[in-house]
């Protein structure tokens, strides 16, 4: 009787520490809690990145750009609105459509950068692409003649 009452005891006692083992992998950390509303804000914030780049380059207008950071910013809102109607987080299905509507965005300075590449009609900033190619300068004329001594 002695030796069951001491493994069961045992027993209980390893139950009991693998419970609170598994209790503390739990996520408690509040940074990592709301790591869906940071992913949403990182790539909203990597989108708004591309937009500036690209009208520094030329490739789309300020205004263009303008609307695509309009659009960017509309998404943070909707995932702070989100996150606050829900307690605190984003739930992955929340997450799931707002990164569909940054796919948009994308895509949208994507065909905006190729619409106005086949144009020819990107706007210029005033800078130049050192890497470009640059035109070939003209041939030089001629040299004169010496003139004859006769």
């Amino acid at each position: 009787m002695n030796t069951l009452m001491t493994r069961l005891g045992i027993a209980l006692l390893i139950v009991g520490i693998s419970g609170s083992a598994a209790f503390a992998d739990q996520d408690h950390n509040p940074r990592k809690k709301h790591n869906r509303q940071a992913q949403v804000d990182r790539r909203a914030n990597r989108e708004e990145a591309k937009n500036d780049a690209a009208a520094a380059q030329g490739k789309i207008t300020n205004a263009q750009k303008n609307k695509l950071n309009q659009q960017d910013q509309d998404i943070k809102q909707q995932a702070a609105a989100e996150k606050a109607a829900n307690g605190g987080h984003l739930t992955r299905d929340e997450q799931r459509q707002l990164n569909k509507e940054e796919n948009g965005v994308n895509r949208e300075r994507n065909r905006m950068e190729r619409r106005d590449a086949a144009k020819g009609s990107a706007p210029s900033t005033g800078t130049t692409n050192p890497s470009a190619p640059s035109a070939p300068a003209a041939p030089a004329a001629p040299a004169p003649a010496p003139a004859s001594s006769n």
